[in-house]
């Protein structure tokens, strides 16, 4: 839209013509979602919504470093489970092993951590189990 609002016309009737002829054109059809229902539109308004979306597709978290730790050891099964080989499950626990026994030496804020680390061995016994073919 480069061309200038003529002289004499109003705003409001050079815009709903732009409006028109874009219409006209289709461009409107051709947009991210064309069609589709506004994702929130059944939630209440919130005013921070456009930074908890940012949030969740940067993969962000809010959560208090203790609560995200639980949360990253709780996620730790399925993790393994979808594991491919021996040496990606014990580098999914050694992570999370080292961010355990850090958080055991110098708490993070939040509450209490109540983790121990992920015995290892036992751990890939059970995925061989889990992933022995048949």
């Amino acid at each position: 839209m480069t061309e200038r609002k003529p002289p004499g016309v109003s705003f409001e009737s050079w815009v709903d013509r732009q409006i028109h002829e874009a219409q006209e054109r289709g461009d409107f059809s051709r947009l991210p979602g064309f069609g589709k229902p506004i994702a929130g539109l059944e939630r209440p308004y919130d005013e921070a919504w456009w930074i908890k979306q940012k949030m969740q597709r940067e993969g962000v978290s809010m959560l208090p470093p203790a609560l995200a730790l639980r949360k990253e050891a709780e996620d730790v099964p399925a993790a393994v489970s979808g594991a491919r080989t021996e040496s990606d499950v014990r580098r999914i626990l050694t992570e999370v092993n080292e961010k355990i026994e850090r958080a055991v030496r110098m708490p993070p804020e939040g509450p209490p951590l109540h983790l121990k680390p992920f015995d290892v061995e036992a751990t890939v016994r059970r995925w061989r189990e889990e992933h022995r073919p048949a």
